[in-house]
C-alpha cells in the first residue's frame, strides 16, 4: 500500500472541502482499501466519512424508509422500522458478506460503488428508491448505469437513501461461496404501480426484468414467474457460472423471491 494522507472530518461541509481538494472519500472500506492494498487505487488523501454523524440513522418519513449513507449493514439489518416495514431489505442487510462485513460496510458505500454482484443496487432499483446527495436527488431509475458506473459526479457524495414502502416484497441470493457476493440475486416488490424485480450478479450492473414483471402483474406468483423465458444472450459468463446457468438461476430465485414475499 502506498503512503496516503488519513483525514477524518466530523461535517458534511468538512468533507466536502477536502474532496474539493482532491481527496477520495472512504466509506466503510470494503472495497477501496482492498484496492489500495493491491495497488490498484492510490489516492493521496483518504476522507474517512464514518466520522460525520449527521449521514447516519435511519427513519420513517410518510411512506418511506430513509437510511443514512454511513448506516452499517448490520444497523440495516437489525432496526425495528426497517424488520417491520420492509423485511426484505433487513433480510438482504442481514445476508451481505460476513460479521466483520457487515459491521463496517455502509449502504451508501455499496451503492456508490455500484459492484454488478452487490445486494444493494437491487433493492434501490426494485423498490424505486431515492437517492439523495449532497446536491440533489436521483430516481433509483437514473442512478445506476452500468459496471462500477453511477450518475455521482465527481466529489459528490450520498447523503441518504429513501425506500418507498413496498405492499410485499422478498430477496434471493444466489451467492459465491468464496466472496458471499450474489452469482445471482433477485429482489421482488410489488407496489402500488405494479410488480418490479431487480436482479444483480447476472450482467453488466443490476436491471429490472420486463418479462419477469408483465407475468408477475398478472398473477403475482412463482408459477406465473417460472413460465416466463430468461434470455441469457447478455448475461455474464465466467468461471463461476455459464450465462446460460445463470438465465436459469433468475427464473428459480425469481419464484423463491415471490413465494417468499406472499409467506
Amino acid at each position: 500500500m502506498y503512503a496516503f494522507q488519513y483525514e477524518r472530518p466530523t461535517t458534511l461541509a468538512a468533507a466536502q472541502a477536502l474532496l474539493s481538494a482532491g481527496g477520495n472519500a472512504l466509506a466503510g472500506g470494503q472495497t477501496m482499501i482492498a484496492a489500495m492494498k493491491q495497488r490498484l487505487q492510490q489516492p493521496e488523501t483518504v476522507v474517512d466519512l464514518g466520522g460525520i454523524s449527521s449521514l447516519t440513522g435511519i427513519r420513517k418519513e410518510g411512506n418511506a424508509i430513509v437510511i443514512g449513507a454511513m448506516t452499517r449493514h448490520q444497523d440495516v439489518a437489525d432496526n425495528a422500522e426497517v424488520r417491520q416495514h420492509i423485511p426484505a431489505l433487513a433480510a438482504l442487510a442481514n445476508g451481505i458478506g460476513d460479521k466483520q462485513i457487515r459491521a463496517m460496510g455502509t449502504m451508501g458505500g455499496s451503492v456508490a460503488n455500484n459492484d454488478p454482484a452487490a445486494c444493494y443496487p437491487s433493492a434501490v432499483l426494485s423498490l424505486g428508491a431515492t437517492v439523495h446527495t449532497d446536491k440533489r436527488t436521483i430516481a433509483a431509475e437514473d442512478f445506476f448505469q452500468g459496471l462500477y458506473t453511477t450518475a455521482l459526479d465527481a466529489g459528490e457524495l450520498i447523503t441518504a437513501i429513501s425506500f418507498p414502502i413496498p405492499q410485499k416484497a422478498a430477496y434471493a441470493k444466489f451467492q459465491q461461496p468464496a466472496s458471499r457476493f450474489a452469482l445471482v440475486g433477485v429482489f421482488v416488490a410489488q407496489t402500488a404501480t405494479g410488480a418490479r424485480v431487480a436482479v444483480t450478479g447476472a450482467g453488466n450492473g443490476v436491471f429490472r426484468h420486463a418479462g419477469l414483471e408483465a407475468a408477475l402483474n398478472s398473477s403475482f406468483t412463482p408459477e406465473a414467474a417460472a413460465k416466463v423465458a430468461i434470455d441469457d444472450s447478455d448475461l455474464n459468463a465466467d468461471l463461476h457460472a455459464s450465462a446460460a446457468y445463470r438465465a436459469h438461476l433468475i427464473s428459480v430465485q425469481t419464484q423463491r423471491a415471490v413465494k417468499q414475499a406472499n409467506g
